[in-house]
């Protein structure tokens, strides 16, 4: 049942954010939520059926992991490898030709996601036992490029844009944390994290419990400093694990 509300909570999301121009920022915006719909909703119906202890989330997609699985920090082989899904993907409308969506075929890797999955792995060698109490999802399903091809975070853009996707996108965190009834929430990266507070107390007092790991981005020098180590002692002294 959960995971049948968590399929149509993002269908109403990808409509809504299908519906924001976007044109006067950037003519590039992926919604993985459209083109990557099949391996998006066989993640949900794999692995998000009843209630969590523990949603991590991140920030949006990245254009080498979710962009091209349509799963949260979706590298390639951790979506394949460990949790078994590989299914075709479509193109987006307009494709930067410095981002191609190559799905499952790309041969490029995500340093994000394979951080972020790799220690989940290594904790749980069956992603079963993983997903039988955590779950992992985005803030944002867009992603958003400029000419050059480089990353736009959802909280560069400007402020009436960024308001209008940011209020679906609240809406719909409450909902996924409703849904999976989440005890803690785990905020991956200062962004996630200031989400999941708001989205807590629009919850409601002692309804959830927010948490943050560092980010897993190799953009961020501490990351690059043994991220693991330092994401399993944050979830350790945080009583998560």
């Amino acid at each position: 049942m959960a995971a049948e509300e968590l399929i149509h909570a993002s269908r109403q999301l990808s409509d809504q954010v299908d519906q924001i121009d976007f044109s006067s920022v950037t003519p590039w915006v992926y919604n993985p939520l459209v083109y990557a719909r099949q391996p998006h909703d066989a993640y949900v119906e794999a692995y998000g059926g009843g209630a969590k202890r523990v949603v991590f989330l991140g920030m949006n997609p990245g254009p080498w992991g979710m962009a091209q699985t349509g799963v949260p920090f979706g590298e390639i082989r951790a979506v394949r490898e460990w949790m078994g899904i590989d299914l075709p993907v479509e193109k987006p409308e307009r494709e930067h030709p410095k981002r191609p969506i190559e799905g499952f075929g790309c041969a490029k890797s995500e340093v994000s996601g394979r951080r972020l999955w790799g220690l989940m792995e290594r904790r749980y060698p069956d992603c079963r036992a993983f997903f039988a109490e955590h779950y992992v999802a985005n803030y944002c399903p867009l992603v958003f490029m400029q000419e050059t091809g480089k990353n736009l975070t959802p909280d560069k853009l400007p402020a009436a844009l960024r308001d209008e996707l940011e209020s679906y996108c609240m809406d719909h965190l409450v909902q996924v944390l409703r849904i999976l009834s989440a005890e803690y929430a785990v905020g991956v990266g200062a962004y996630a994290e200031q989400k999941l507070l708001e989205a807590s107390r629009i919850l409601g007092p002692d309804a959830l419990q927010v948490g943050r790991i560092l980010h897993p981005s190799p953009a961020s020098p501490a990351a690059n400093r043994g991220w693991e180590q330092q994401a399993l002692e944050q979830l350790v002294n945080q009583g998560i694990w």
